[in-house]
């Protein structure tokens, strides 16, 4: 197994004074129910805040612990399924300025901290739109006041018209709802001190070793199936996928190749999972370093890149070929402008014509995980082929994050899924607001501004039609400006025992893994 043990660092929470007591191991003994054992590749947990939780692997567990007014189905990450979750019913005004949400009666926080109220809703939503709480606040700009009329009633007034306003409230980022009293108790060490209403809650954590939920058993839609659920930090593939082979894990995050999937399918008593959404991978040119500066360059940065070759590599079993800056599928998605056509000779004429003849070196720092090294490998070949050396950096997953958010790479290879609209995809990627390094940073590598006033007029135009017209001019822009090479969408590849019955058909999870809800079902280790 990993032999990367660590000295064991103890930071078990009790979920809260007065909560249900949690034994050091987390299960109660007695408990008759199984224990799930999930690894996703993670190191370890940074925060079960969650509106903090930004990483694929704490917002995963997140999912576990709480709920949004309304629900993504299990299984699903298509918002036309949208359901009640905390929320029974709601109506919203004929302008779409004004969302009335009917609480359910007699949901229970986790614990004794008793029962959900509008006033719960109230706080969440404001603390998620609060910059100083939340790694959300931009997602929930557009709300002009919350107010409760009564204790299960909570009304939400936007600043402008927005029909898609149900997917900021659901079971994903910043529409998870808290408990006031938990967070306020606990303030900036809520993180360690979860309280939601989901159908787990927490157990106990040992640093860079596991993470233990337990089931729920006041959970409004149903006591669990599953004592609880074993979440082991093992960050190695191989390490993994022994512990898989030999038992010891029930369910696991795969690797998104096509060779891989092929020889897992093969190994008995396993059921590989590729659904959606896919994690659109996108190549990134900063504008503000030199020569990417020079519109010539990106061109020929363009031309040197062959997404098919890429496309083979990877595999159309998990991956979709883009052909615009927004994701595939993604409402408002436009492929009028196209990709960029592959064509070396090309690249080393527009260097030329640049004042490049002898070729330009460019610093990339890229990530050693299974899906960014081995792509971008292949990108610094192609791009040899035109004269243009690339300098990769090879470092851990957590520093390719934070040196690329300071202006530290000249191309960022960059991989993300998001709520399923142009809208917060522009606005996140290619809005220069939202400009990495800079005091409103968002996910804007290539320091992008060409269709800010597409992007913004887009924003708060209730016409759908003269919306989606935006949106096309802001992809126009930004493929002639060359801010980006589109890629590939990368589907969620996992692996689980043929003993799970995950409780639902498992075709998305905007989670990126598979939920475990209170039907997950599996039989005795």
């Amino acid at each position: 197994m990993n032999s990367r043990i660590l000295p064991l660092l103890f930071t078990t929470f009790a979920a809260a004074a007065g909560s249900a007591a949690l034994a050091s191991t987390a299960f109660a003994q007695t408990d008759p129910r199984p224990v799930i054992r999930v690894s996703s590749g993670a190191e370890d947990i940074a925060t079960l805040d969650p509106d903090r939780a930004t990483s694929t692997n704490d917002v995963s567990v997140v999912a576990e612990l709480f709920n949004g007014l309304v629900r993504f189905a299990p299984g699903s990450a298509d918002p036309k399924s949208l359901e009640p979750d905390l929320a029974e019913s709601w109506q919203s005004s004929s302008d779409s300025k004004v969302w009335t949400f009917h609480l359910r009666h007699g949901v229970k926080f986790q614990g004794d901290w008793g029962e959900l109220t509008s006033a719960d809703v109230v706080y969440s939503l404001k603390r998620a739109a609060d910059p100083k709480r939340s790694s959300f606040a931009a997602d929930f700009v557009e709300i002009d006041k919350i107010d409760a009329p009564d204790l299960y009633t909570v009304r939400v007034t936007l600043k402008y018209p927005d029909a898609t306003f149900l997917g900021r409230v659901s079971n994903y980022h910043g529409g998870y709802i808290v408990s006031m009293k938990a967070a306020e108790k606990y303030g900036n060490q809520f993180g360690n001190h979860p309280i939601g209403t989901g159908p787990f809650t927490f157990g106990q954590h040992v640093t860079q070793q596991f993470l233990k939920l337990v089931a729920n058993d006041q959970y409004f839609r149903g006591k669990p199936k599953l004592a609880g659920i074993t979440y082991r930090m093992i960050p190695s593939d191989s390490d993994r996928e022994l512990a898989f082979a030999s038992g010891e894990l029930d369910v696991i995050y795969g690797k998104r190749e096509k060779r891989w999937v092929e020889r897992e399918r093969k190994r008995k008593g396993a059921h590989v999972d590729i659904f959606q959404p896919a994690e659109f991978r996108t190549l990134f040119l900063n504008r503000t370093i030199k020569p990417l500066d020079n519109i010539l360059v990106r061109k020929a940065i363009a031309a040197s890149i062959n997404v098919d070759e890429i496309m083979h590599y990877v595999g159309a079993d998990v991956a979709i070929k883009g052909c615009s800056s927004v994701p595939p599928g993604y409402l408002g998605e436009d492929c009028a402008s196209g990709g960029y056509a592959y064509n070396v000779a090309n690249a080393r004429k527009l260097l030329t014509q640049a004042g490049y003849p002898n070729g330009i070196t460019i610093k990339s720092i890229v990530s050693n995980i299974s899906a960014q090294q081995p792509i971008m490998e292949i990108v610094q070949a192609q791009l040899a082929q035109a004269g243009i050396k690339l300098d990769m950096q090879i470092v851990d997953h957590s520093t390719y994050q934070a040196q690329s958010r300071k202006d530290l790479s000249g191309l960022v290879f960059y991989g993300a899924a998001r709520y399923p609209s142009a809208d917060i995809w522009l606005n996140e990627f290619y809005d220069s607001a939202a400009s990495v390094n800079t005091p409103t940073a968002m996910s804007n590598f290539s320091h992008c501004s060409v269709a800010d006033a597409d992007i913004r007029a887009a924003h708060v135009e209730p016409d759908a039609n003269k919306k989606l017209a935006l949106w096309k001019s802001a992809q126009q822009k930004i493929h002639d400006d060359v801010c980006s090479v589109p890629l590939f969408g990368l589907l969620q590849v996992w692996v689980h025992s043929d003993k799970v019955q995950y409780g639902y058909d498992l075709k998305g999870s905007l989670n990126l893994a598979p939920i475990i809800t209170e039907q997950t079902t599996m039989a005795a280790h």
